[in-house]
């Protein structure tokens, strides 16, 4: 147990607002209170803040996190009841900037040498994440052997993560007036073919490194139409693809693509809207493997997207381990309770604590 009040450092946190694109006031927070510790060199680039330690030791480990949170839902400020925090951000992830500050504080001197990020704009659309600018811009600030990123995962190992498309079927007929239809090509009705291909479509599920992931491919969204007196011309559809680490980004559109031809007719598109590569689990990182036998922990593949695949671009393997239910982030009941917190704690601790086996 850890001499810590973890609990109340994470209340501390989730009072401070800092829905996306206004996390100033917690990032100034948490610089001022980094700029006071000794052992380490702080930068602040934009909204995001880094501190690294320099004592030349012979493995690095970078743990991350982001200082935003999703807009209030009834559930700002935070309230403690016996060891439950309670409060807009307290798992997702309040709770792992709390213990991330912790160790910064009580580790001065850490067997490994250590890269704290703190980012801004995860919540939000890929182009404001802070994490993507430090990797675009400086990206020698993100360098080490491996990295864990403190989302929700209630201290175990959520390993690599799943790869994300989102591409927009765009279908295409003729209009008519609904009085005679047979003089045109209704369109929505074309979605039908779409949809059923949609539908039907066969998950993988690969295991890589004891890592079982799962794939889907779902309609989340259809427009289209004129008026009520007219056959529709055209009809859209946003199709996600979720796709596991052993297939890129451009293999995950082919074979969407490849999926869907069956039902388009020259003059239809296929527009990808965004993606996302994956990452594979990283469990071939000594740390990672020392970390996960040492303290046994569950490891599950993540079937999400998280920070972790931008990790994995700049060749550092990479998994998420952090306290708190990631099923209760975004919701108005979101919480967190103390012995998640405490374990976090403990198991990172002794990854920054044990001299790390070589990188390998």
């Amino acid at each position: 147990m850890v001499a810590l009040d973890l609990l109340a450092a994470t209340a501390a946190l989730v009072d401070i607002p800092s829905v996306s694109h206004e996390e100033a006031a917690l990032t100034g927070h948490l610089e001022a209170r980094l700029r006071r510790l000794p052992h380490l060199d702080v930068e602040r680039v934009g909204p995001n803040l880094v501190a690294r330690t320099d004592l030349g030791r012979t493995v690095r480990v970078v743990l991350a996190g982001h200082t935003d949170t999703v807009p209030p839902n009834g559930n700002e400020g935070s309230r403690i009841e016996g060891d439950v925090l309670w409060g807009l951000g307290s798992a997702d992830m309040k709770g792992g900037l709390a213990v991330m500050m912790a160790l910064a504080e009580t580790v001065p001197d850490p067997a490994v040498d250590v890269t704290w990020v703190f980012y801004a704009a995860e919540e939000v659309a890929a182009e404001h994440n802070g994490l993507r600018h430090l990797a675009r811009d400086r990206p020698e600030l993100l360098a080490g052997d491996v990295a864990i990123l403190g989302e929700p995962t209630g201290g175990e190992v959520e390993a690599g993560c799943q790869g994300t498309l989102r591409v927009e079927v765009t279908v295409r007929g003729a209009r008519a007036h609904t009085a005679r239809p047979w003089m045109g090509r209704n369109a929505i009705h074309r979605l039908g073919e779409v949809l059923r291909l949609v539908e039907g479509f066969e998950e993988r599920r690969p295991v890589i490194e004891g890592c079982e992931y799962r794939e889907a491919l779902q309609a989340v969204a259809v427009s289209g139409g004129v008026a009520g007196n007219v056959v529709p011309d055209e009809a859209r559809v946003l199709v996600n693809r979720r796709f596991a680490p052993d297939r890129t980004v451009a293999e995950a559109e082919a074979e969407v693509r490849a999926l869907l031809a069956p039902a388009l007719d020259h003059g239809d598109e296929v527009t990808v809207v965004d993606a996302a590569p994956g990452a594979p689990p990283g469990l071939t990182s000594p740390v990672l493997r020392r970390m996960v036998e040492d303290h046994r922990l569950p490891v599950r593949a993540k079937l999400g997207w998280t920070d972790v695949a931008r990790f994995a671009e700049l060749g550092v393997p990479a998994c998420n381990l952090g306290p708190g239910d990631a099923s209760l982030a975004h919701s108005a009941d979101e919480h967190v309770d103390r012995a998640s917190l405490e374990r976090s704690y403990e198991v990172l601790r002794a990854v920054l604590t044990t001299p790390a086996p070589p990188p390998g």
